[in-house]
């Protein structure tokens, strides 16, 4: 079985390349299905992947706020709702956070490691464990329509403290 690689989350890596790298997937799927990436979702975006911790959206809504912008609280709650509706985005239900997608349009469901210390959260892509999960609500009769998983523990840099915020 191969090794699956750590999310970027979890591992160094050049963060300024990650957000680069995100706004320009952004782009050029807002290009390929005819949408609009307009300055305030993309800076929406950008602001979501200047951490790799989930944002809610008065957060986000503060950044702006700091950077003498003064959007209205639906402005940003539209924003997020263009990204999420285009695979830009993710929300974290159990956080009520939004988090930008490592892989753009490909997916709707979502795997995430969250750490319970430092709050950083890494998506998971393991098309293994959607289908090992379908298999088996298949065989009790269930039709999956969307999967959202969430695991709670330390991550490496965390772990490897032996800090525990609990």
């Amino acid at each position: 079985m191969p090794t699956a690689r750590k999310p970027a989350a979890l591992r160094a890596h050049d963060h300024e390349r990650c957000i680069e790298d995100a706004l320009a997937a952004a782009s050029e799927l807002c290009r390929t299905q005819g949408a609009r990436l307009t300055p305030m979702r993309r800076r929406v975006l950008e602001i979501l992947w200047q951490s790799h911790k989930p944002l809610g959206a008065y957060a986000v809504l503060d950044i702006l706020a700091a950077e003498g912008r003064r959007p209205m609280p639906p402005t940003v709650y539209r924003a997020l709702d263009f990204l999420l509706a285009h695979g830009l985005a993710h929300r974290i239900p159990s956080l009520n956070a939004f988090i930008g997608c490592s892989a753009p349009g490909a997916h709707r469901d979502g795997q995430y490691l969250i750490c319970r210390n430092c709050g950083t959260v890494a998506e998971l892509t393991d098309t293994g464990l959607a289908t090992e999960l379908g298999r088996t609500a298949h065989g009790h009769g269930f039709a999956i329509e969307s999967v959202l998983t969430e695991a709670v523990g330390l991550c490496p840099a965390c772990a490897g403290t032996g800090v525990d915020a609990a």
